[in-house]
């Protein structure tokens, strides 16, 4: 995404620059004293092409601050790339909504008018939206080369910045000092000249954020796992988070079970305080992440990481004490919705189907690239904090893991996955048996029949927990410390493997 984002960038700044060539097709706009937004006023010719010209600018602008590599920005990066969105939106909506009706420091008679007060809202619009896109662009010259010099990373943006910063600063000063001789009515003021030099230096900073985002295009970010090991005791309690989950939803239940287990917990890639994913998550992947956790241990799987807890026992019968299925999730495969596995009599029923899923793996892929974007980051941080507050409640962990854009794709990229993983949870029902060891299925809510039939599946003990909501873990922490604790196990289990 970091070259994509350059390239964005680039293409920003060589639209924005379009005016000097489009200048010489109308010579009616003088080029030192008029304003430069003249030349896309409606009345004059070729002013279609300048708005066009701008309104890509500002739309490549935007698609590079989405794109931009910052998943964790900081106060100045992050009003850096959002003054860098208001200067996109601001010179869209500048060039695409609200252009000049005609050229006032150009045409007498449209200065005439605009001193009646006859022109349009659009035309007493423009000059706002035109000084918020400066103001935009500034405010990005000043705090980007900030956050770059702080954190070592970007420094052209940081050097080069500083520099544009200072032309920035002396050329908007000499433009709003003529902009008040011409109101004046001081002839021969080069308002002109001013404002292109202004515009000119937004340009180069354009340019210069690609150049640095292109040379910056090849770095790699270390990747980081999260595991929690709390207590002793055997055999170790393995806790698998259910979709987007983190360690600290298990809380109550770790400082319960520490006492006479080894608990550990750990975050999946990209959720969490673990670092991205690579790709698709599987049951054959998260099954093997468990397995390098502990020798022999009970497995807690809530929700969807149910299918984790049971795959990782099928598929390591002599490696499992036992486990623990916390209001899991049991869909049939079938019934998901997944056209590629539903029953479609029609070839072109399949044919969409196929598409659906080609379209989903496509997304899939592009969700770890995605998710350390600064765009990600911003929308993580609007949704998922109040989102995470309504369903599971305050915590002082949530906005530090739930604003990062990472853990946003992390979570979309498990929701796109849960067909996959019913359909392989599946096919490992019929291919490899479940090992004789003691399983219990923590059913909430008033009772669930594929809850039911999960348990009989499993040979698996139900208990129904009618005042628990689906987050048994933070409703009914004791409950799940109990099922722990009911296992019939012998606690000769060797602990932690590889650590």
């Amino acid at each position: 995404m970091t070259k994509a984002a350059a390239l964005a960038f680039l293409l920003a700044g060589l639209c924005y620059t379009a005016w000097a060539p489009l200048q010489f097709l109308n010579p009616q706009v003088d080029r030192s004293l008029s304003y430069l937004s003249e030349l896309a006023a409606v009345d004059q010719p070729w002013s279609w092409l300048v708005r066009c010209a701008d309104v890509l600018a500002g739309a490549a602008c935007l698609a590079g601050v989405a794109l931009a590599p910052d998943e964790r920005p900081g106060g100045a990066g992050a009003a850096g790339w959002l003054g860098l969105a208001l200067f996109g939106t601001m010179t869209v909506l500048d060039a695409g909504v609200f252009p000049l009706d005609c050229a006032v420091l150009s045409d007498p008679s449209c200065a005439a008018a605009e001193a009646a007060g006859r022109l349009s809202v659009s035309h007493t619009v423009h000059a706002a939206v035109s000084s918020l896109a400066l103001a935009g662009a500034g405010l990005s010259l000043v705090a980007l080369p900030v956050s770059a010099l702080r954190r070592r990373r970007l420094l052209p943006l940081g050097y080069g910045g500083a520099v544009l910063a200072v032309l920035m600063a002396a050329a908007t000063a000499w433009t709003l000092t003529l902009v008040a001789e011409a109101e004046e009515g001081v002839p021969g003021v080069p308002v002109g000249l001013a404002q292109r030099l202004q515009v000119g230096v937004v340009t180069l900073w354009l340019l210069l954020a690609g150049a640095a985002l292109w040379r910056d295009r090849t770095r790699v970010v270390p990747q980081r796992s999260h595991v929690l090991l709390q207590g002793t005791g055997t055999p170790p309690v393995v806790i698998c988070a259910g979709m987007a989950g983190a360690w600290f939803h298990w809380d109550r239940v770790a400082e319960d079970l520490r006492s006479d287990h080894l608990v550990i917990r750990f975050d999946r890639p990209g959720l969490g305080l673990s670092s991205g994913h690579p790709g698709p998550p599987s049951l054959a992947e998260e099954a093997g992440r468990i397995a390098a956790l502990a020798r022999r241990p009970i497995v807690v799987g809530h929700s969807v990481a149910a299918f984790h807890a049971e795959a990782f026992a099928r598929l390591n019968p002599g490696g499992v004490a036992g486990l623990v299925l916390v209001d899991p999730s049991c869909e049939r495969p079938a019934g998901r919705g997944d056209g590629t596995r539903a029953a479609q009599g029609a070839a072109q029923g399949a044919a969409q189907g196929a598409a659906r899923g080609a379209v989903r793996g496509a997304v899939q892929r592009a969700l770890p690239a995605l998710g350390g974007t600064f765009g990600a980051t911003a929308l993580a941080r609007l949704v998922l904090p109040p989102a995470h507050r309504l369903l599971m409640g305050p915590h002082e962990e949530a906005g530090l893991v739930y604003g990062r854009g990472r853990v946003l794709a992390a979570a979309l990229a498990e929701w796109l996955a849960y067909p996959e993983m019913a359909a392989e949870l599946d096919e490992l029902r019929r291919a490899r048996p479940l090992p004789p060891v003691p399983v219990v299925v923590l059913s909430a809510g008033s009772g669930d029949a594929c809850h039911r039939d999960l348990a009989r599946l499993l040979g698996a003990r139900l208990v129904p927990l009618a005042d628990s909501g689906h987050e048994v873990q933070l409703d009914r922490p004791e409950a799940v410390a109990e099922a722990v604790r009911t296992l019939d196990i012998p606690r000769d289990t060797p602990p932690v493997a590889g650590h």
